[in-house]
């Protein structure tokens, strides 16, 4: 802990010289034993491992087993067909997840190219690849740091560590502070360290290196970031859940059927055959590339509502967050300092108050101005935040800086300094000099005597000290940044500088703060109507950070507050217990944000962590969604990321989430319809190897229906219109199954099309082969053209019923023609399409021999058609029974 040691100890203990600083040969040993001053980069997955992680699916497996199975059964259209799909759903994926995680790789990039550095008594300008431990290092303004130093030597210095630490405003460091507290001290108040990637935004330095490369505190987060695991996101582990049951269940069946045929005595080889067509027909073939195909179409519609997501699955993840952890600074805030508040003629106002005709008003603002060395326009700026937002205020009252100083040219200053905390100028108004001088209060308060109150200068008394004390405080305890006023008018630029800072009279006071973004308040109120609580995690001081919080609504009472030392002090399980009653962590560092993370993740929650900066990178990681900013965020926190928002914007963010929850409703529609098409299909063979009759379907129909005819419907399911209603509900909860409140209506839709298919089966055969008898259908006795002819008509059945069931799917309780019959013009197409390619294959001759079936005539066209119209019959009468239930 280089902070708790004296810079003698610190330059002893590095063998290093302030004056001459390394010598060359001490350079070579260094960088050979600490290597080169750059993060390591992670390695990149390969296509093939890439490629395989797509392939490690469960349902893939058993797709591989059924398509090999074919092939030495001689079905090789069948292999084929199964192979396609496999190679699809795996291009797919590649292409998704080929963008290899660049976090790293970004963290890199952060390090500056060039730094000043001490060596032989001389001092060099390097790549900042070359420092080692113990370089003499020189810092000035707009300067990066190249490395973690222990500051040596410092004037005026204040460092912009907001990337690092979460906190908005520069840090005044300094070199002689020597920090000995028993506890660890938060990176945001180590005042005589500066760390790499870091901006020196004023003053000067000098630091000794003490930390490079993987050593520096970004070294840590680069550490953090490669050791945290991609955790499978609520729909992987479903969808993986489900793989299993369909795999068991397939295998299950298979083996019932198998010896089943085998105690009727049938063939080896047709029951066999019988139990790979019940094998394909459990498992739904197109479901891996539908899911992600329909998350694929989901990533272009967030795109369009300003997020770009990074990862698939993160995309339906949204849908079911239920806590969103957000880094106040330039996420829920601005990241930009303003004047808010002002204190003239012993009243506080809000600044859009300030009226210039008012002398003490326009007196103050011109302080500020002149007295202030940072530039600001329109299109640009350069200084130190705090001055910035003085000359945005000035020019928000037509007193822009330059036309001021124009008029009122500066002939003498006292440069701020960190012990005064006071800078003052001198600048000339007509024939008389006026000092312009400000700073702290508590140090401006005693060095003025007089007051400027309504257009006159009048003493100081006890009551308005008292006043302005009270002011001060006023502000203070709204998290505001407090600064001070005064001025005196002399007759001569000649005064001694011992002289400007004495006998000044009081103008007045601003204070300001970083303020939250317009419409965030807005989208906080609406995350608690749709059951999400909204969670500030800022390295910014409690304080600060709890006013923030209280004027946003995100907390209500100081205990609800809690800050790293606290957290410092509490297990990762006694944060656990504690972390439901905590809205605001404040002074937090990378490592609390983790851990914070993991509290909340711990009772069960799925949760979305924001932010921008570096130090946000691990935490980012490790939550279920990690959310970036596309503006202001850095490139790590991109990287680490599963979504960036292109607009910074918070309200993005549920947008994003309901986006999410529409696209999960969807591909549960889509999944249930497959499922109900499947158990259709188990259904009508297992009755029928049941009932000893020959098998209604061949594998090749089963195939071309999971495949083909069900993957239109499926996909227009995954991308139905929204439901606009979906976020007066409460988040979905993740340990909640895939069929929750689905599986009696999935179950008898799956029976009513099985039962259908079967009908069809039986009379074709009947009708065919003109038999009056219903039962029984015995296999030997069936001539191959009846068997043909049936199996056709049950194929027909099967396929277009299952696409007029997709339009029961839509709604649970509404009724096709409630919704809109053509408000999905989508599902109507692919119903359309799928009745089209339906005849084509019996139709047309060589298709028809590939798929074992032939054309039917008109009477047969309208009893399969009557039958395919069934479902959606049905399924209207339950609804309108629902409707008529629920609203009694």
């Amino acid at each position: 802990m280089w902070y708790k040691k004296s810079t003698k100890d610190v330059l002893k203990e590095l063998n290093s010289d302030i004056t001459t600083g390394l010598s060359t040969g001490e350079v070579s040993k260094r960088t050979e034993k600490f290597g080169l001053n750059q993060l390591k980069a992670k390695k990149q997955k390969t296509l093939m491992k890439m490629v395989f992680e797509q392939l490690n699916d469960i349902l893939i497996y058993i797709l591989l087993a059924a398509a090999v199975a074919s092939g030495f059964l001689g079905e090789i259209s069948d292999s084929v067909i199964i192979g396609i799909v496999i190679l699809i759903n795996a291009v797919v994926g590649v292409i998704q997840e080929s963008k290899a995680e660049k976090a790293l790789e970004a963290l890199k990039k952060l390090s500056t190219p060039k730094a000043l550095v001490k060596r032989n008594g001389q001092i060099n300008e390097i790549s900042s690849t070359e420092v080692v431990p113990g370089d003499i290092i020189i810092l000035d303004a707009g300067r990066f740091i190249p490395c973690d130093l222990r500051l040596l030597e410092t004037a005026n210095l204040k460092v912009e560590e907001s990337a690092l630490t979460g906190e908005s405003v520069p840090v005044e460091k300094h070199a002689d502070t020597t920090l000995n507290s028993e506890d660890e001290i938060p990176l945001g108040d180590q005042k005589n360290m500066a760390f790499m990637s870091t901006l020196v935004t004023y003053g000067r330095g000098v630091g000794i290196a003490v930390g490079t490369g993987m050593d520096t505190e970004i070294g840590k987060i680069a550490k953090m970031l490669e050791e945290s695991g991609n955790e499978a996101t609520p729909l992987q582990k479903k969808l993986e859940e489900l793989g299993k049951v369909l795999g068991i269940g397939a295998l299950v069946i298979c083996a019932i059927m198998f010896f089943l045929g085998l105690l009727q005595k049938r063939p080896v080889f047709e029951m066999f055959l019988t139990a790979i067509s019940l094998a394909v027909a459990a498992i739904p073939e197109g479901l891996p590339a539908i899911v992600t195909i329909v998350l694929a179409m989901g990533v272009q519609k967030m795109i369009k509502r300003h997020a770009i997501v990074r990862k698939l699955p993160a995309v339906e993840t949204l849908g079911s967050v239920n806590i969103v952890c957000s880094d106040k600074t330039g996420t829920l805030t601005q990241n930009k300092m303003t004047v808010t508040k002002f204190f003239a003629d012993n009243e506080v106002y809000n600044i859009e108050n300030l009226n210039t005709e008012n002398s003490s008003h326009k007196l103050l603002v011109q302080n500020l101005v002149l007295c202030n060395d940072a530039t600001y326009s329109e299109t640009s700026e350069t200084g130190d935040p705090t001055e910035i937002a003085l000359l945005v205020a000035g020019n928000k009252h037509s007193i822009n800086k330059e036309e001021l100083e124009a008029s009122h040219i500066r002939v003498n200053e006292i440069p701020f300094e960190s012990d005064r905390k006071l800078m003052t100028t001198v600048n000339k108004y007509n024939d008389k000099y006026y000092v312009m001088t400000k700073g702290a209060i508590d140090n401006l308060i005693n060095i003025v005597n007089k007051a400027y109150i309504n257009g006159e200068i009048v003493d100081l008394t006890d009551e308005i000290k008292e006043k302005i004390t009270k002011a001060a405080l006023s502000m203070s305890e709204e998290a505001l940044r407090v600064l001070g006023s005064a001025y005196k008018v002399l007759d001569s630029k000649n005064a001694e500088i011992e002289s400007l800072e004495t006998d000044l009279v009081f103008i007045g006071l601003v204070g300001m703060i970083d303020p939250p973004r317009l419409v965030v308040k807005d989208s906080i109120e609406l995350c608690k109507k749709a059951g999400i609580k909204t969670i500030m995690i800022t390295g910014d001081h409690k304080k600060t950070a709890f006013a923030i919080a209280k004027e946003l609504n995100i907390a209500t009472d100081e205990n609800q507050a809690i800050s790293g030392l606290e957290l410092d002090k509490l297990t990762q399980e006694e944060l656990n217990e504690k972390v439901d009653n905590l809205r605001v962590f404040a002074r937090v560092s990378p490592e609390h944000k983790v851990k914070i993370v993991k509290a909340f993740k711990s009772k069960g929650n799925i949760v979305s962590m924001t932010g921008d900066g570096v130090n946000d990178a691990p935490s980012l990681k490790v939550a279920d969604i990690g959310v970036a900013m596309g503006i202001t965020g850095t490139d790590v926190a991109k990287g680490a990321s599963d979504m960036v928002l292109t607009d910074d914007n918070f309200s993005t963010i549920v947008k994003a989430i309901e986006e999410g929850r529409n696209i999960f409703n969807n591909i549960k529609k889509s999944i249930l319809f497959l499922l109900s098409c499947n158990i259709g299909e188990i259904i009508s063979i297992f009755l029928s190897v049941l009932l000893k009759w020959p098998t209604p379907l061949i594998p090749i129909h089963i195939l071309w229906v999971n495949l083909i005819t069900d993957s239109f419907p499926a996909l227009s399911l995954g991308i139905d219109p929204g439901d606009k209603g979906v976020m007066n509900e409460k988040p979905r909860n993740p340990k909640d199954s895939l069929f929750k409140g689905s599986t009696v209506s999935l179950l008898l839709n799956g029976i009513l099309i099985g039962v259908l298919t079967l009908t069809a089966f039986v009379v074709g055969i009947k009708v065919y082969t003109k038999s009056t008898t219903l039962f029984p259908l015995v296999p030997e006795s069936i001539e191959f053209d009846a068997l043909e002819h049936a199996q056709t008509m049950a194929f027909v059945v099967l396929s277009v019923s299952q696409l007029v069931h997709s339009l029961n799917m839509r709604n649970e309780t509404k009724s096709i023609f409630q919704i809109g019959l053509f408000s999905n013009k989508y599902l109507i197409a692919s119903i359309i399409f799928g009745i089209f390619l339906q005849d084509i294959i019996i139709t047309v001759p060589f298709l028809a021999n590939i798929f074992k079936v032939h054309d039917l005539n008109a009477i047969d066209w309208l009893f399969v058609s009557t039958l395919c119209l069934i479902p959606l019959l049905i399924n209207e009468i339950v609804k309108a029974v629902k409707r008529s239930k629920s609203s009694k």
